[in-house]
């Protein structure tokens, strides 16, 4: 399924019947989670790369992390598929030195509370962040997948408060904005808490009890607490249910 082929409207409309069947499917199993997000990343990866042909190629490089000081939200499912992920593989990077929760708890004790333009200006390093790299890079949330530049040496000067403006992908912010919304528009249809969260304080709430996940399915909004609500959820919702029944 191309957006390119599609309309955003159709791409949308397309998806989000695609992440409600996956849910009515596989509700009670525990690899829901694994198997919606393995179709949002798929999903947003083909309809990037379609939609990116012919545009200057991005200067993005593995060890550039001068965009991971910007806050990040993320909806439950990719919170609860961190802290899986991070519960995974500490017992590896301990060997190393690295405590992720640590780390984690660390960097909410600066940023809980702190809005957007605040965590700019305090220029935060990401927790995930371990002698150069993303160390949940393969479950990073679609919010770091939809931040994209054209031009690293603006986003350090952007960092540096030098430059106002980055050259960032569209395609990519786009595709991302969709996938994000058909997820949670299927989430709300299900019954679960659909809302977007701050992850360094969700994350490690859902470090700290392991109950978190079982509690949000069952439906109840256990990351409230974290919640980032830039537009009202009843005017999402709303917009939500024009999407679902327009004719492109």
């Amino acid at each position: 399924m191309s957006s390119e082929a599609l309309s955003s409207l159709d791409f949308f409309q397309q998806l989000q019947t695609h992440f409600s069947q996956i849910w009515a499917g596989l509700r009670h199993r525990s690899e829901l989670l694994d198997t919606l997000l393995m179709r949002a990343w798929q999903s947003f990866d083909v309809n990037v790369a379609s939609q990116c042909e012919g545009l200057p190629a991005l200067d993005c490089h593995k060890g550039c992390a001068t965009c991971c000081t910007l806050r990040v939200t993320a909806t439950a499912p990719e919170v609860f598929m961190l802290a899986r992920f991070i519960r995974a593989v500490t017992p590896g990077l301990k060997k190393h030195g690295v405590d992720l929760q640590a780390q984690i708890a660390q960097a909410n004790g600066m940023t809980c509370g702190v809005g957007e333009s605040g965590r700019v200006a305090a220029r935060h390093r990401c927790p995930f962040i371990a002698q150069g790299v993303c160390v949940v890079y393969q479950v990073r949330p679609l919010a770091c997948r939809g931040l994209a530049s054209y031009d690293r040496k603006a986003c350090a000067q952007a960092a540096s408060g030098r430059v106002d403006e980055i050259p960032y992908s569209e395609p990519h912010m786009r595709v991302r904005g969709l996938v994000q919304n058909a997820l949670q528009s299927a989430m709300r249809d299900a019954g679960v808490a659909w809302g977007n969260y701050e992850l360094n304080q969700s994350l490690l709430m859902a470090l700290e009890d392991e109950s978190l996940e079982a509690r949000w399915l069952a439906g109840e909004d256990v990351l409230k607490a974290a919640q980032v609500e830039e537009v009202s959820a009843q005017e999402m919702a709303h917009t939500f249910d024009l999407l679902k029944v327009s004719v492109a």
